[in-house]
């Protein structure tokens, strides 16, 4: 006899039409009239949208009318819907958890072409749905408590507003940042597109703002090393590198800087992108919050090897004076931060134009990326704003290549989104800048932003060469007199029909967006997932956006993928709401889906310890037993899976849940 007979159970059936993404290839009523006959089924219907108010009201009244004690919904993935139908099921009067849900439309309807067939595997999922959700037992969701401070992990435009928005809602917050200064790569940026507007005269402000916040604690020339715990109460590990200078005492006078043994700057300067120098001691850019220089022990004096010798002057401690605010005895420090929520910003990296060597980045000096031309352009740069060449002169024709390291199978697949719009701003720049004539080599211009297409024609209007096409190579090959001494693009123009070659003084590669060097590091410590193309993953793409697959970590910016400014700024302010959300209510509600153990029969082998990818499982020396911690445990079931004595038991996918699913699909004929 089937098992649903040996329980007295009252099962409710509801089979979503969901439009026509599921009846077009389902027999819905068919389903449902199939559904009626099974035991312990009373009522079966067929709905054209059941997550729709009246389908929600309709489960609640059949609970109460037919005295249901089950309830089974056969519509779209539960990662949509699951917790709507729970929520009416309980409003209904039943433990939410004497719910189960079917997915007919991504498992059935969205991948086949067999209407019939789809209806039969409907009718298969369906009847092991109504065995299994017999055996469901009744579960209380659990409360965690919250702690209400928050970290933020990056200190560029995404991680400052994200940061801003909490420490203005009363929030207290760290905002942790692994260069001496936050502000991140828009504070290399001369103007922002499309409306021109000076990107330090936006930036400063708010950079200043979070420095001087009473509730931003900022750790910058800093790194996240560990992470442990979870939701609501996460205990982060940072690591602080040493300055050589005490951040309390050091006022950002800068004498230090200016009475270094080395008169004239020497050493690569990193924010300039090697195009200037700078001393050992050093504020990376006039701006830099917090105003707090640092010394490089790579090449001050002091240092060998990064190793103290003391054999500089040391005339930068004597210049300090009685601030006393260089120490060359810094070490290293390990801080443990505890939170309850953590956002993470940390940005992008431009594409390297090595890798596409056709190019001549690196081969030709006159070829830039579109990063060093920001700094030559910006009037804090290492030229002042005056745009020359690394052989000195003024260029008279610049060539910009879009689309270097987007968009092509050899590198990244992906399109960088910000390119043609930042080629086109640095296009009116340098134009502004040199009166050089400019082409602009595009293979789709796309201009899709509020302003960005009225940005287009104004370019059309200053007189920049728009060409359609893939550049082929650039060299410095010359066929006629005019283009010796030149470099020329070789490329192939749709539009006209026929391959081109034109010389130009400089050429401009317009790098794309890729994912940060350590981006599976920090994937692995803060329990993320990376889509393929390596940036982190979103829940859902439209229905949470911001929220990752790990309870109150949420990500914002380019760390999710290429995006402007506007964007980042949009998705950092929802990042914080998201987490504001979280902290105000006071706790989170966990599933009850978790692991537990099984004492009697835990013969304390260990072997799940290693096995659990979010740390749940420790070890209990004076039982002997493992032990899982349920606020950690996200139900993965892996644990489950693995114990050789089957020990471990899951709530919602225990045997007698499974056993009874499987019997119900090979049930149906």
């Amino acid at each position: 006899m089937d098992a649903t007979k040996k329980q007295d159970v009252r099962i409710g059936f509801y089979i979503c039409h969901c439009g026509s993404n599921i009846a077009a290839m389902v027999d819905c009523p068919a389903v449902a009239r199939y559904v009626e006959k099974l035991p312990g089924v009373v009522l079966s219907r067929d709905y054209k949208y059941m997550c729709s108010d009246p389908g929600q009201e309709l489960i609640q009244k059949d609970i109460k009318e037919h005295q249901l004690d089950r309830v089974v919904v056969a519509s779209c993935s539960p990662l949509l819907h699951e917790h709507t139908f729970r929520a009416a099921v309980e409003a209904g009067g039943l433990n939410p958890f004497f719910f189960h849900m079917v997915n007919i439309r991504e498992h059935d309807s969205w991948v086949h072409t067999n209407k019939v067939e789809a209806t039969e595997k409907a009718k298969a999922l369906a009847h092991a749905a109504i065995q299994r959700v017999a055996k469901h037992k009744s579960l209380e969701v659990k409360k965690v408590p919250i702690h209400p401070d928050v970290l933020v992990v990056g200190g560029g435009i995404a991680g400052i507003h994200a940061a801003m928005t909490m420490a203005n809602a009363g929030k207290k917050v760290y905002l942790v940042e692994r260069e001496p200064s936050i502000g991140g790569h828009m504070a290399k940026f001369d103007k922002t597109f499309p409306t021109l507007d000076c990107a330090a005269c936006i930036l400063t402000p708010k950079m200043s703002e979070v420095g001087s916040h009473p509730n931003i604690t900022l750790l910058t020339y800093s790194e996240v090393a560990k992470m442990d715990g979870y939701v609501g109460n996460y205990t982060v590990t940072v690591k602080r590198k040493p300055r050589y200078v005490i951040e309390d005492q050091c006022t950002g006078c800068q004498e230090c800087i200016a009475n270094c043994v080395y008169k004239e700057p020497k050493f690569h300067d990193e924010f300039n992108e090697g195009l200037g120098k700078r001393k050992p001691v050093y504020i990376p850019f006039p701006q830099a919050t917090p105003q707090v220089v640092a010394i490089d022990p790579k090449v001050c004096l002091n240092f060998r090897n990064g190793v103290l010798t003391d054999k500089c002057k040391k005339s930068c401690v004597t210049a300090c004076g009685e601030k006393k605010a260089i120490d060359f005895t810094q070490q290293e420090t390990v801080q443990d931060i505890k939170v309850g929520t953590i956002i993470v910003t940390t940005g992008f990296k431009t594409f390297d134009a090595k890798r596409v060597p056709q190019y001549g980045y690196g081969k030709f000096p006159n070829v830039y990326t579109a990063l060093e031309i920001e700094r030559l352009v910006n009037a804090s740069g290492p030229t002042a704003g005056h745009v020359v060449m690394r052989d000195g002169r003024e260029p008279k024709s610049i060539g910009i290549i879009h689309c270097v390291g987007s968009r092509d199978k050899k590198t990244n697949r992906w399109c960088s989104r910000v390119c043609c719009m930042y080629s086109m701003k640095l296009a009116h720049l340098l134009k502004e800048h040199t009166g050089a004539e400019i082409y602009s080599f595009y293979i789709d211009m796309r201009t899709p932003g509020k302003g960005y297409e009225e940005f287009y024609d104004k370019l059309l209007e200053e007189g920049v060469h728009f060409i359609r096409g893939r550049v082929g190579e650039v060299t410095d090959w010359a066929m006629s007199p005019e283009e010796e001494g030149k470099l020329v693009i070789r490329v192939e123009d749709t539009l006209a029909g026929y391959v081109r070659r034109i010389p130009f003084d400089m050429v401009v590669l317009a790098t794309g967006m890729e994912p940060q060097a350590d981006a599976q590091d920090v994937r692995r410590m803060f329990n993320m997932s990376c889509g393929s193309e390596g940036f982190f993953l979103e829940r859902h793409p439209k229905l949470a956006p911001v929220s990752t697959f790990t309870e109150g970590i949420f990500i914002a910016g380019a760390c999710q993928g290429p995006r402007d400014i506007p964007d980042t700024v949009a998705q950092a302010g929802a990042a914080a709401a998201e987490a504001l959300a979280l902290i105000d209510k006071g706790h989170i509600e966990q599933e009850p889906n978790t692991a537990f153990i099984l004492d009697d029969e835990c013969c304390g082998c260990k072997s799940c310890i290693p096995l659990c990818p979010y740390t749940a499982i420790t070890f209990d020396e004076s039982k002997k037993k493992a032990t899982i911690n349920e606020a950690l445990c996200k139900g993965c079931g892996t644990c489950v899976a693995a114990c050789p004595s089957g020990s471990i038991v899951q709530n919602l996918f225990d045997d007698e849940e499974i056993f009874s699913e499987i019997d119900g699909v090979l049930a149906h004929d």
